[in-house]
């Protein structure tokens, strides 16, 4: 199998790229002119035979040539959802950072005879703050900031839709990691014995560990799936339980509440998005055979702490 891979250098691009060479497949990562990778326009050779690809979707550069014969194309790329406070110039950076790069890996393989599979990240944030409802792809979105920058990202594969491409929203819930993502900032806090639910703790957070979202990648690559595919354990859990399972593997106490008061004080908007009530289950992956990993909070915890 020969995979594109775009955004390749994050938290879960790497893990996939890392995860699709110790398993023999060719592997593309597209990366931005100029950076330190990139070499020059012909494609250079990686480490262990992974191709660099130079594409700058600020200008719209991206040889078509560069997609040709591959069997799937994986985009991963946009600024982090909770890495700045959302100032109005953040939030277009978050929804330019992915409708642009998107765009133009949409309208590529729009112009490729036999195009391949798009797999285009998204997140469960496209439902929105929905309470104790459970929510399967057939869902309503909501209508909040990030379920409007969910729609418009998961919009802009419209060209690649167009062309008779198989296109996969991954609606990916908090990516659970030993370092990065969702805990980064969590994780510090208990492994210092000072860190507990965030608000009420009675949120629901529905949650996949960083080993399950890549094995989500690859099978939804090869499943007759299309459109959106939400990538969670198979039972989510809430904020305090989750916390707490945390915890409780890092043998450390969690009874540190965190008031949704001081979240806003310190995050600003985006603290709405972890009070947010998300109770989302994996129906496509269900039904199409997928075996997880992880399945429950413990053992995922268990996993992201090393024991």
């Amino acid at each position: 199998m020969d995979v594109v891979v775009a955004g390749s250098h994050g938290l879960i691009g790497s893990a996939l790229v890392a995860d699709l060479v110790a398993r023999g497949h060719g592997v593309r990562r597209l990366v931005r002119r100029g950076s330190e990778s990139s070499g020059s326009a012909e494609a250079a050779a990686g480490p262990r035979g992974v191709r660099h690809v130079p594409w700058d979707p600020r200008t719209g550069e991206l040889d078509q040539a560069a997609l040709e014969g591959a069997d799937a194309v994986v985009n991963l790329a946009g600024a982090g959802i909770g890495d700045h406070r959302w100032t109005p110039a953040y939030k277009q950076k978050l929804l330019g950072s992915r409708t642009t790069t998107t765009s133009l890996l949409a309208r590529t393989i729009a112009r490729l005879d036999g195009p391949p599979v798009l797999v285009n990240a998204s997140a469960i944030g496209a439902y929105g703050d929905r309470g104790d409802e459970v929510l399967t792809e057939a869902s309503e979105r909501g209508d909040d900031f990030l379920a409007g920058l969910v729609k418009a990202w998961e919009n802009a594969t419209a060209p690649a839709t167009a062309a008779g491409a198989r296109v996969v929203w991954l609606r990916s819930g908090i990516v659970l990691a030993p370092s990065g993502g969702a805990l980064g900032r969590l994780l510090p806090l208990l492994r210092l014995g000072v860190g507990g639910p965030l608000g009420n703790g009675r949120q629901w957070w529905s949650w996949i560990t960083l080993t399950d979202e890549v094995a989500a990648i690859r099978h939804v690559i090869g499943a007759d799936v299309r459109g959106p595919v939400n990538a969670v354990a198979p039972e989510p859990t809430t904020n305090r339980d989750l916390t707490r399972a945390l915890a409780q593997a890092l043998h450390r106490p969690a009874a540190l509440t965190v008031p949704r008061f001081a979240l806003r004080i310190a995050l600003g908007e985006f603290a709405g998005d972890l009070v947010a009530s998300q109770r989302v289950v994996p129906a496509v992956l269900n039904r199409t055979g997928f075996t997880w990993t992880h399945t429950a909070p413990e053992e995922a915890a268990r996993w992201v702490v090393g024991r």
